[in-house]
């Protein structure tokens, strides 16, 4: 005899059956996700960097994760407006600036690093060796910024110093874009700017401590430069670490995935984890939009200058 306990019993081993398949129905859309990076540094570096975790990701996920390394800042907004990024690394201000926008994307985590900060500064630096020590010193002089959508390398400085009294565009004889914080930091070492700005985590991990390792900076002698090759001449309030931010419009199991995938990197895979700070993050701090309304404002404020100049 069929009773109602036979029927509820057949019903749950249907569910049993549809409910993993309802659950995956996501792969057959998504065969294949992209992870795109804002370029801080060369194009090889970048892919050295963050290939252990697109590997990762793509185990965890249960689908390839594709790296792109994007020209500039720009493509990494337009390809997640476009929805050909389903995941990606900001900077703050490029993060903001694509909700700002329109874009439909959700922060995940930021990291934090070995101060215990899940932020850090902009900074202006300028050679130990020349005889700039404020922004007075460097009225008239060139200044490598580097990219419009960058947070420390231009958003920043233009907030911080309109703030002090200084307008970036008239107080540098000439502004240029880098198009990475190496690249930046190049200009500033080749003798092609005055000064540079860039980022600042720690004292033992900025971009210069970065580039060190690879034998980047060279003085006219050939022997290797030290942070103390360099002088700080500005240095900004601190900053809300950039997040690594999905598609506000992909599944909700599939953003699930990529969210905790995340969060256990720094156990799971340590390699990996590691790698992308070169050993010095401590961990990742989950985020919401509303850690990034400061530099919001901040753009608003910006935008703002630069319609009344």
């Amino acid at each position: 005899m069929l009773t109602r306990r036979h029927v509820a019993g057949a019903f749950a081993a249907l569910g049993l059956l549809i409910l993993p398949a309802i659950a995956q129905d996501w792969k057959a859309k998504y065969p294949e996700l992209t992870l795109a990076v804002i370029p801080t540094e060369n194009a090889s570096g970048t892919m050295d960097r963050y290939a252990p975790l697109t590997a990762y990701l793509s185990k965890q996920v249960g689908v390839p994760v594709k790296l792109r390394v994007a020209n500039d800042y720009a493509a990494v907004i337009e390809g997640q407006r476009a929805g050909n990024i389903h995941i990606a690394f900001y900077g703050p201000a490029s993060f903001s600036r694509a909700v700002m926008t329109g874009v439909k994307v959700e922060p995940i985590v930021n990291q934090k690093h070995e101060n215990g900060a899940s932020g850090y500064h902009s900074v202006i630096y300028v050679r130990a060796d020349s005889p700039y020590k404020t922004i007075d010193d460097l009225k008239g002089r060139n200044l490598a910024l580097v990219d419009p959508n960058s947070t420390s390398g231009n958003q920043a400085p233009r907030f911080f110093l309109a703030k002090a009294g200084y307008d970036v565009d008239k107080v540098f004889g000439k502004t240029v874009y880098a198009g990475s914080h190496e690249n930046a930091v190049l200009a500033l070492v080749q003798g092609t700017a005055d000064a540079a700005a860039n980022l600042w985590n720690s004292e033992t991990d900025t971009m210069i401590t970065r580039m060190i390792p690879k034998g980047m900076l060279k003085k006219p002698d050939g022997s290797s430069m030290s942070q103390g090759d360099f002088r700080i001449v500005f240095k900004s309030d601190f900053l809300p670490e950039g997040p690594f931010a999905v598609l506000a419009s992909l599944p909700d199991d599939l953003k699930a995935k990529i969210r905790q995938a995340f969060i256990d990197l720094p156990k799971a895979d340590k390699a990996a984890f590691d790698r992308l700070s070169d050993g010095k993050d401590l961990d990742f701090t989950p985020v919401t939009l509303k850690d990034f309304q400061p530099i919001m404002e901040m753009l608003k404020f910006n935008d703002e200058q630069r319609r009344k100049s």
